[in-house]
């Protein structure tokens, strides 16, 4: 790969990370507003399974616009990866700004509350779950530092993205037709 090629993958890449940040921050909106309307929840849930097929239409279109219909699996690989990299990035800062400055704890709350109900009691009794540990983890979970949230989520994600890259990339190679 010459220094030009590089040098487009990884614009084409940035791009592209920004457009998939930019479905998963509204996949995470829909997510927060989901407690309130439950719709959302769900449209959160269609978004977040759709993004690694986002990824791949990003993929293709690189492949097809700027490789004029050729991509090695080495490449492929290294353009879902850093597509992967540059949207978890966006995202991991994303996260810590509402994390640090906007949710004050909100999240968390919603989840103790949804745990101390009822239902999710006896649901957590079937699978043999101690309620106290449970409590104890989500206080755990509320101790946690806003960065420490982000960088996870953004550990998350590289990790997918990395996962994700081998499969798509032997999908979607395609050799000069020369």
């Amino acid at each position: 790969m010459t220094p030009e090629e590089y040098s487009q993958l990884k614009a084409y890449a940035r791009i592209d990370g920004l457009y998939l940040a930019l479905l998963w921050a509204i996949s995470f909106a829909c997510y927060i507003a989901g407690f309130s309307v439950a719709f959302l929840g769900f449209t959160s849930s269609m978004l977040a399974i759709y993004s690694p097929f986002f990824a791949a239409q990003r993929m293709r279109k690189f492949r097809n616009d700027a490789r004029g219909g050729s991509l090695s699996f080495l490449r492929g690989a290294a353009y879902y990866m850093l597509m992967f990299f540059y949207a978890s990035t966006l995202f991991a800062l994303l996260q810590y700004v509402y994390f640090a400055f906007i949710d004050n704890g909100m999240l968390l709350e919603q989840y103790a509350k949804i745990m101390s109900s009822k239902e999710a009691a006896l649901i957590i009794q079937s699978y043999g779950i101690n309620m106290n540990d449970l409590n104890q983890g989500i206080a755990e979970l509320q101790r946690t530092s806003p960065i420490m949230l982000a960088f996870n989520i953004l550990t998350f994600n590289l990790f997918i993205g990395f996962m994700l890259s081998w499969p798509t990339a032997l999908i979607l190679r395609r050799k000069d037709s020369e």
